[in-house]
């Protein structure tokens, strides 16, 4: 082959810098490369088997599904072959030469957010498994014959930045991934290296990995092909079958975490609809979730056929954390993805697997609360945002819900069950208060009256509860309220005492919402106890927290909606101002005064004064007077 016919190219800037961290090795599981190999090689299979559900002429007579490992030790090669699906040269250069994900920028950033026991696993979650390779490899070759394929082609890279195709000869289809190893890596050349990381992390891949063995010694020795996987589908096993540490090798080989899972949920639907399921609940966000890039749904099966590696009708998107597999016989399996989102078979298993993985977090809570509490701070926020989109199960997600409250201390917290539980006499509803974190909601004056009157109120702090949590606006037949909006009921001898203070005010109250008309109505408090004012929307209006998310989000100059100054009538500060008014209605003080009131409203709610100047005017003004 003349050197005319080899092409050499330049890796893309981003994929330069990935392969440049990779080589130098800054991964402490070197072994985690095979896995991925095998993991690539294994879906190159399930795709060809797929796309024959259609069209049976594209297997020709290879039908013998197999991942075959061939070791050199004289020319130091490690040898993975697939039967699979194959690459054309389009194909191997966009897929190795490229990196289309928008996701590789957040991987090189992450990596050094990440300690190095923890950094293999972020291989899998960007997308790079491939080339994971040059960790062990000084120099990559891969051989690949596409589906319909004539003749075949070879992509060569050392993993500096350049990489050369040209044409190739291979006897079918499928694809070679030569491995020319470093003089330290060594150990990938021995058989029993191999065996046990195929063990470890590749015992479960549906189809055999096999290697060439000697057996026996002298003239009887010969050499035999010897599958190294057990290819057990877990999920087809019975529950009691399967050890703790099964279920966390087969969680790790799809999911690329290294932590066990959480919570296992394995079960087989019977009946008028036949499924077998095999999720599994993680302890954290995976890296794919906290950059935004997680896939929806657990594989699909149809009889041991993998059909989709990420069903999103299976699991909705708040679930979305959830890893696993499904296997149902009752789909035809000629069926196409198109028609998949379209059959009502998938709809009822959905309805399975959420109430599964609802029982199975509710057990988690039940059975060891401290690990369910860390799951939830990590979880938490994403759970959470069903209460916006599934309003079927609003009920049964907010069941599985943790709160800080007024009443628990930094750190503890509540549920909505053991709110109710709590409730004292004379509380008919759930409050609860949205803001930048528990101290400022702590102070908030608008929960003055609720401590006074030892009601609890949830402290919601989560930068998603604005958005989702409003949606929620009953449990168990009580209505939740935002307490910064509903005052609890007075009693009876205090409501007349109101009324009376109501009536008294008024001519002041007039006068001040003339001078402050960028408010919305200045009126008397009745949830005020020891801050003089406080600012509260209207029934109809936003929190002032989310008033600020939003403005940062549309990055508007728009001002806050019209609020609503809430006076207490029994603070000297207050009294001193009614009798200002009736000494001189006209006297200046009265709206130098007010202003200074609202602008503490202003700050004790966390928000920003439009003019700090003025504040600061006002008060060296006072304090001028006092000299």
């Amino acid at each position: 082959m003349s050197d005319s016919t080899v092409e050499k190219r330049e890796f893309k800037s981003e994929l330069k810098q990935i392969l440049s961290i990779i080589t130098h090795s800054l991964y402490s599981h070197k072994e985690i490369f095979l896995r991925e190999l095998l993991s690539n090689a294994s879906d190159a299979i399930d795709k060809i088997r797929f796309n024959s559900l259609e069209n049976e002429g594209l297997l020709g007579g290879d039908r013998d599904w197999k991942i075959k490992l061939a070791v050199d030790e004289a020319a130091a090669t490690l040898t993975v072959s697939d039967n699979g699906v194959g690459m054309d040269r389009e194909a191997i250069i966009e897929h190795l030469g490229t990196i289309a994900r928008s996701g590789t920028r957040e991987f090189l950033e992450s990596l050094g957010k990440t300690d190095a026991p923890k950094r293999p696993e972020l291989i899998g979650q960007f997308g790079v498994g491939f080339y994971s390779a040059f960790m062990v490899a000084d120099k990559v070759s891969v051989v690949s014959r596409g589906v319909g394929e004539t003749a075949a082609v070879r992509w060569t890279s050392d993993g500096l930045g350049e990489f050369t195709v040209e044409p190739a000869e291979r006897a079918g289809r499928g694809t070679d991934v030569i491995l020319h190893l470093k003089a330290e890596e060594a150990e990938f050349l021995q058989s029993w290296r191999l065996r046990a990381v195929v063990k470890q992390f590749s015992d479960f891949i549906e189809h055999p990995i096999v290697m060439d063995v000697e057996k026996g010694e002298g003239e009887t020795k010969t050499t035999e092909e010897e599958t190294l996987n057990s290819r057990k589908a877990l999920w087809l096993r019975s529950k009691a079958d399967v050890t703790p540490e099964e279920h966390r090798a087969f969680y790790q080989q799809i999911s690329g975490d290294f932590e066990a899972p959480a919570k296992v949920i394995h079960y087989a639907a019977e009946g008028a609809l036949e499924f077998k399921a095999l999720l599994y609940i993680p302890k954290q966000k995976s890296y794919e979730m906290q950059f935004g890039e997680a896939k929806v749904g657990p594989r699909l099966y149809i009889n041991r056929v993998q059909i989709m590696d990420h069903c999103e009708q299976l699991l909705p998107p708040y679930l979305r954390f959830v890893k696993g597999v499904v296997d149902c016989p009752d789909l035809p399996l000629n069926v196409s993805r198109e028609l998949l989102q379209h059959n009502p078979l998938l709809e009822k298993i959905q309805k399975s697997l959420v109430k599964n993985v609802f029982q199975a977090l509710e057990d988690l809570k039940t059975s060891d609360y401290d690990a369910y509490v860390t799951l939830f701070g990590e979880l938490g926020p994403i759970l959470k945002e069903g209460l916006g989109r599934d309003w079927a199960n609003k009920e049964a997600i907010a069941k599985l819900l943790l709160f800080e409250s007024l009443q628990t201390e930094k750190g503890k917290f509540t549920t909505l069950a053991q709110y109710l539980e709590a409730m004292p006499e004379g509380q008919t509803d759930i409050y609860f208060m949205i803001g930048e974190d528990r101290p400022a909601l702590e102070h908030a004056p608008a929960l003055e009256a609720f401590r006074k009157k030892g009601w609890d109120v949830l402290l919601l702090t989560d930068p998603i509860d604005p958005f989702v949590f409003p949606m929620l606006m009953e449990f168990q037949g009580k209505a939740l309220k935002p307490a910064d909006r509903h005052a609890p009921e007075l009693p009876a001898e205090d409501q007349k005492k109101g009324e009376e203070a109501a009536a008294a005010f008024q001519p002041l109250l007039t006068l001040l919402s003339e001078k402050l008309p960028e408010l919305r109505e200045v009126r008397l408090s009745k949830r005020l106890t020891d801050s003089a004012a406080c600012l509260v929307a209207a029934d109809d209006g936003l929190d002032a927290h989310t008033e600020r998310i939003l403005a940062k989000l549309r990055k508007s100059d728009e001002g806050p909606s019209p609020r609503i100054l809430e006076l207490n009538p029994e603070h000297p500060a207050v009294q001193a101002l009614k009798a200002i008014h009736a000494a001189d209605p006209a006297d200046p003080r009265l709206e130098n005064h007010l202003r200074l009131l609202h602008a503490e409203a202003v700050l004790a709610e966390g928000s920003r004064l439009a003019d700090p100047s003025d504040l600061i005017r006002r008060i060296n003004g006072l304090l001028a007077k006092d000299v």
